[in-house]
């Protein structure tokens, strides 16, 4: 009998969503129905009907992107245990951005209602630091992490994400992000990309955002989680309360690891990922990563139906 890849599920990020998530599985699975109905009670407005049927300007704002992406990485794992009356198997998680909090919530470190209340309140910081700066981001393709961190310095903007080989997002305000383009062309950067996103996520932008958040953290029941959890600004394993407390904060602002998040994983031997979110989004990056590992993207109840013996 061949013994069993490790296996490490990967969690959305703000971006993935799209209008339609989540609705098969809320249709076709008791357990996913109900955290869907206890979203909507908790929240006070509704989640699911956002998600189902949009409209995709409201599914897309900060506030309600966020859970709703939390909820439907979470649904993905109740759905597939009432198909297969088992849990999907895993040994770690890791999550971008936004993710980070579903793989916590999946992995233990807190209760899928405490992590609804955190991603609830820090969608909602977000939202509103966006509202009161003005910022954006910009992806750099074929570019270095040193070459993004020098066009960032000499821009005084920040480093936002590192998702995988030549692609790097760059963020800040739009005044000093007006001379990105001219810098990065300078230093040979293939393309430069303006994003459509309604602020400067993970810079110096959302400081205000982290120093509330971290009232709402500090008050949350966080435990050490059952396998281990990637953080995302750390690039390594976090474990206990104070650790992972202090890695949803620094996050906010700080940089999003992603590549080497995944890296990290890969030298801890795990060579299954399993996505769960919309989009494929995080599969891409994976293959990007490393082109030796597996990731198998799950979205809807059908690829759960689909890919269920592969998973038991």
């Amino acid at each position: 009998m061949s013994i069993p890849k490790r296996r490490a599920l990967l969690f959305s990020g703000q971006g993935a969503q799209k209008v339609g998530m989540g609705a098969d599985l809320f249709d076709r699975s008791p357990s996913a129905h109900a955290l869907y109905e206890l979203a909507d009670n908790r929240l006070g407005w509704p989640l699911s009907d956002y998600s189902f049927r949009g409209p995709v300007e409201t599914l897309t704002e900060t506030r309600v992107c966020q859970p709703a992406l939390y909820v439907h990485g979470l649904a993905i794992l109740a759905a597939f245990q009432d198909l297969t009356a088992h849990a999907l198997r895993f040994e770690a998680t890791a999550g971008l951005s936004l993710g980070e909090y579903t793989a916590h919530a999946a992995a233990g470190s807190f209760t899928f209602q405490a992590g609804l209340e955190l991603v609830k309140e820090r969608g909602r910081l977000m939202q509103e630091a966006c509202d009161a700066t003005v910022g954006t981001m910009i992806t750099l393709l074929g570019a270095t992490p040193e070459q993004a961190r020098e066009i960032a310095a000499q821009c005084n903007v920040d480093v936002a994400n590192l998702n995988c080989p030549g692609q790097i997002v760059l963020s800040g305000g739009i005044k000093e992000m007006e001379g990105v383009a001219a810098v990065a062309k300078e230093k040979g950067v293939r393309k430069v990309i303006p994003l459509n996103v309604a602020g400067a996520y993970h810079s110096r932008l959302m400081a205000a955002a982290a120093t509330e958040l971290a009232h709402y953290l500090t008050m949350a029941d966080i435990n050490a989680p059952s396998v281990p959890v990637v953080a995302n600004y750390t690039a390594d394993i976090t474990d206990g309360a104070d650790q992972i407390l202090r890695a949803l904060e620094a996050q906010v602002c700080g940089s999003v690891r992603w590549e080497e998040s995944v890296r990290r994983l890969i030298g801890l031997g795990f060579t299954d990922f399993v996505e769960c979110g919309p989009g494929g989004v995080i599969a891409g990056l994976v293959r990007r990563i490393d082109p030796a590992v597996s990731c198998l993207s799950l979205e809807s109840y059908d690829d759960l139906v689909k890919h269920a013996d592969a998973l038991v």
